[in-house]
């Protein structure tokens, strides 16, 4: 879970591996327009959760634009989320597809990828109508990619593998308080209840929060980045994690506290998927936006205990700045405060 935006302190070179900085060099190099190709200017972008994010600039002869780069140095330990190699592979086909940036270089634990010119979303873009009706139709467009690999729901897989790290990680106080012993019943539940629904998969991203999209402002296009997380799922998940990411913002002076009285109302719910179906121009059914409304709101409990789990492991694995725990107890209490009234079940 990356969010980036830019910090106005400049970086000196030493901060990036030596590995990054001759693939830098070199790519500089077979620029004609490069001033000077080791004169690196490295600007940090702050707020990522997952990685470190840095901006490479070049200054350019006869003042033009400088050139630019974006250089992804991974985090330590998160090698327990997702395999990197699928990562990669993911990130190489979208850039076939034309989504996303393109990869420029790869290093031991990090690599350079192109710098798309575009503004990366925030918190109160998600709740504008138009950023909104854009984001629904590029989604669609996402989740119909034809990519690689068999088409399995990876959401349960995941959730008892991180179930199963953070018993790992936990002490027996953490345990308790999170009640991680009763949780991979909680998960069968989920997924014998919401399995039951004739559930529609797609290729997921699973972490559409606003700093993993960017717009172009001049041709009002989508770009989705990031894709650590995703795979196949089914597209309620994704629906419904996006919405409850518009509880987040995480660069506010707390950025680990959610609002979850910014949870999107029924309207804005309703008119999302609507325009998530009809993104092709056909005529939405009723019937059929009021389904996925109800199935998006089941998998939003899904979606606190991926992210709660996420967030417990994160504690201790992660050494970047951001109060992971208290973050985690949130998506957590918010799962068993919704799950009576989404699922009409009593909570111990």
């Amino acid at each position: 879970m990356d969010v980036v935006e830019l910090d106005n302190v400049v970086e000196s070179e030493p901060r990036l591996p030596k590995e990054a900085k001759r693939i830098l060099h070199s790519l500089a190099s077979n620029w004609t327009d490069v001033e000077d190709s080791k004169a690196l200017e490295v600007i940090q972008l702050k707020g990522a959760m997952t990685n470190e994010v840095y901006q490479i600039n070049w200054q350019t002869e006869r003042g033009m634009n400088p050139r630019k780069v974006l250089v992804r140095i991974y985090g330590e330990g998160v090698e327990v989320f997702f395999d990197r190699d699928d990562e990669i592979r993911t990130f190489e086909c979208m850039s076939k597809h034309g989504q996303g940036p393109r990869l420029l270089g790869r290093f031991p634990n990090g690599r350079v990828e192109e710098f798309i010119h575009a503004r990366t979303l925030s918190a109160p873009d998600l709740r504008d109508p138009e950023i909104s009706a854009l984001i629904a139709t590029k989604l669609k467009e996402f989740h119909d990619l034809d990519m690689p690999g068999p088409k399995n729901v990876f959401l349960w897989k995941r959730l008892r593998n991180w179930l199963s790290t953070a018993k790992r990680f936990c002490s027996p106080e953490e345990i308790l308080e999170f009640r991680l012993n009763v949780m991979e019943d909680e998960i069968t539940t989920l997924e014998n209840e919401l399995s039951k629904e004739n559930n529609l998969i797609g290729f997921c991203h699973n972490d559409l929060q606003y700093g993993n999209i960017m717009i172009d402002e001049e041709t009002r296009s989508i770009t989705i980045i990031d894709y650590e997380y995703a795979s196949f799922n089914p597209v309620a998940f994704d629906l419904a994690n996006h919405f409850c990411e518009m509880s987040a913002d995480y660069h506010s002076e707390t950025p680990h506290i959610l609002d979850f009285n910014k949870y999107p109302g029924s309207d804005e719910r309703e008119r999302f998927i609507r325009m998530y179906l009809g993104f092709s121009g056909e005529k939405t059914n009723k019937f059929e936006v009021e389904q996925l409304v109800q199935e998006v709101e089941k998998y939003s409990l899904a979606s606190h205990l991926v992210w709660g789990l996420w967030g417990i492991i994160s504690e201790h694995v992660n050494d970047i700045d951001f109060d992971y725990m208290e973050y985690a107890r949130q998506r957590i209490q918010q799962y068993w405060l919704m799950k009576p009234t989404l699922l009409g079940s009593e909570v111990p």
